[in-house]
């Protein structure tokens, strides 16, 4: 099978889980679906995270694994990882394919906010493979019950970002532009640094002001209002002159809002306050793997920007274990702004 044969198996695949999940969602209680199944490879899997899971399995069998050998990695596979077709040898395998069946599991099963099916595909190169050699991703919106509209984006690599949006109560689909933002600083937009667990919300937290009031000292803008003269001696309160939105969401969603212009930056530095929370004696709680971040492609395709912690390329297997730290700007400006502070601050906290 050719990419384009593989990419266009993987979208049918993602729209059938997409409707059996929220299938699901219509037919059983928030209490069923987050029943938790197994502590599976990298993370909890709940009952709604198996139905996608076997759906997965059994399509990428059927729709690729029929007709080349791969390798399956996934956080509810035992160890992580299995070869299909069963009797096929890894060596002979020509993808590895990584999944997350569900991207924002915990979101969806209460009905708080939609989740993301991700799949990318990587050509075997045995266990060093990693997410830079990741050729083609696909990511697959599963909305709400009361949402009728779902996005679809993905990318090879080398060919662009692509999208689109589809009603499922017509099944009418449009293409949906990808623009990341072109905004040149982060007032009145949405910047994120990542604290979903405690632990070390406290660290985070004050990083993030930091950050935050020092990008704009160093601008020469008050972090807390600008002038009258500036605003036609309207006055203004501090919350509209300073506003800068976070938002608590999966990595999926992250890359989403990246790729579209919802979000200018993201900063998921969990991997780095691990120690501390170990010093404190207190359960290290859950960071990201490489099959959140397995989509990355489509963003970067799309012109966000995305790096490892200090700065340089993110580099991580495609295993379900390995903890993964990023950040992600949504265009070189922002990045010239932001980065050499955060990295300034970063060495400031003991963080790198």
């Amino acid at each position: 099978m050719t990419l384009a044969d593989i990419l266009a198996a993987i979208r049918r695949l993602h729209d059938s889980v997409r409707d059996l999940i929220v299938a699901a969602c219509e037919q059983r209680s928030t209490d069923e679906l987050a029943c938790v199944a197994q502590h599976g490879a990298g993370d909890i899997t709940y009952a709604i995270d198996h139905i996608s899971e076997t759906a997965l399995v059994d399509g990428i069998t059927r729709e690729i694994a029929a007709h080349n050998p791969v390798i399956l990695i996934g956080e509810g596979l035992q160890n992580g990882r299995m070869t299909l077709p069963e009797n096929a040898n890894e060596a002979d395998a020509l993808w590895r394919i990584i999944v997350d069946p569900i991207d924002g599991t915990r979101g969806l099963m209460y009905q708080k906010r939609p989740a993301w099916i991700l799949t990318a595909v990587a050509p075997n190169r045995g266990d060093g493979t990693s997410l830079a050699d990741i050729e083609l991703a696909v990511q697959t919106e599963i909305p709400l019950v009361k949402q009728h509209l779902s996005d679809q984006l993905w990318s090879v690599r080398g060919q662009g970002a692509h999208a689109i949006r589809t009603n499922r109560l017509t099944s009418e689909s449009h293409p949906l532009p990808l623009r990341p933002s072109t905004a040149t600083d982060l007032r009145h937009g949405f910047a994120t640094v990542c604290r979903y667990f405690p632990g070390a919300r406290d660290v985070l937290a004050a990083l993030d002001d930091e950050l935050c009031h020092r990008l704009y000292a160093r601008r020469g803008l008050s972090p807390f209002a600008e002038s009258a003269e500036q605003k036609g001696a309207v006055p203004v309160s501090a919350f509209d002159s300073f506003a800068i939105f976070e938002d608590q969401q999966c990595t999926a969603g992250q890359l989403y809002g990246l790729a579209t212009g919802q979000d200018r930056f993201i900063a998921d530095l969990r991997p780095l306050v691990q120690p501390i929370i170990a010093a404190r004696q207190k359960p290290l709680g859950h960071c990201g793997h490489p099959y959140d971040l397995c989509t990355k492609l489509i963003a970067e395709e799309a012109g966000v920007i995305i790096t490892g912690p200090t700065g340089g390329p993110l580099q991580a297997p495609l295993d379900t274990d390995t903890n993964v730290a990023w950040l992600g700007y949504a265009n070189r400006e922002l990045q010239a702004q932001i980065e050499p502070v955060l990295q300034h601050l970063l060495r400031e906290y003991d963080l790198t």
